[in-house]
């Protein structure tokens, strides 16, 4: 569910142990992130696992709840790192990387991304991962090891939930990787977010306002999904995403 633009939320300075992050007057590692995420509650979680800056040295500097909103508030901001959600209104996680990809791209002060979703679909860790992302963890993790990935992001590593970098090291074996589905790939960015939520069981109107779309726009989207899939139905079109993890 969107939700309005919320305004930044500046914290105070931050206090954690040392390494080779950024670090304030006293040698304390500080790194200053924006959450981006569609559901207020989870954000609310999260900021409170991993914001308080004196223990944790994780400045909270920005919030997001779809496409839009991330990209005014990392641009406004311009923090070190972005906690990425993959299924966002507007767009997706995949998105928000291109539209951001000048700032990863700053030599002097690049804007690094965390995708942290429930899903552990490997089509969705591909994705983001193509799209520029340093890593992928999924929404069970600890929120110490939250911190130690977002601050291993920041020093420029690489980050993956361990089932999930067989993905990624199977998809860039060669530069000459097929995809993960054909038949999949074969679907644009807005197409499978409305298949992903027509196999969650939502209706039309509840489709529409999450995407911030009319409901014909829905109907047309599902019409061109279940015609390129070959699917006769929506019962047909859950089975098969069911069937590949996209739920």
């Amino acid at each position: 569910m969107s939700e309005p633009t919320e305004a930044n939320r500046p914290t105070g300075p931050a206090e954690a142990a040392g390494s080779a992050a950024p670090a304030d007057a006293a040698g304390r590692r500080h790194v200053r992130v924006v959450l981006v995420d569609d559901h207020r509650m989870f954000r609310t979680g999260v900021q409170a696992e991993i914001g308080q800056t004196e223990q944790t040295g994780v400045e909270v500097v920005g919030e997001a709840a779809d496409v839009d909103q991330a990209v005014t508030v990392i641009t406004a901001t311009r923090p070190e790192v972005v906690l990425l959600d993959v299924h966002l209104p507007g767009g997706g996680g995949v998105e928000v990387l291109r539209r951001c990809a000048p700032l990863m791209g700053d030599t002097e002060q690049p804007v690094r991304f965390l995708a942290l979703s429930v899903s552990d679909a490997a089509e969705d860790v591909i994705g983001v991962i193509r799209g520029g992302a340093r890593g992928y963890v999924t929404k069970t993790i600890t929120g110490t090891d939250l911190v130690d990935s977002i601050f291993r992001v920041q020093e420029g590593d690489a980050v993956f939930s361990p089932r999930l970098a067989g993905f990624v090291l199977d998809a860039f074996a060669s530069t000459d990787a097929p995809p993960v589905d054909e038949d999949l790939d074969r679907l644009t960015q807005r197409e499978r977010e409305v298949l992903r939520l027509i196999a969650r069981g939502y209706a039309y109107k509840e489709i529409a306002k999450q995407l911030f779309i009319s409901v014909k726009t829905v109907e047309s989207h599902v019409s061109a999904v279940l015609r390129k899939l070959q699917l006769s139905n929506r019962h047909e079109l859950t089975r098969w995403a069911t069937a590949r993890r996209l739920v």
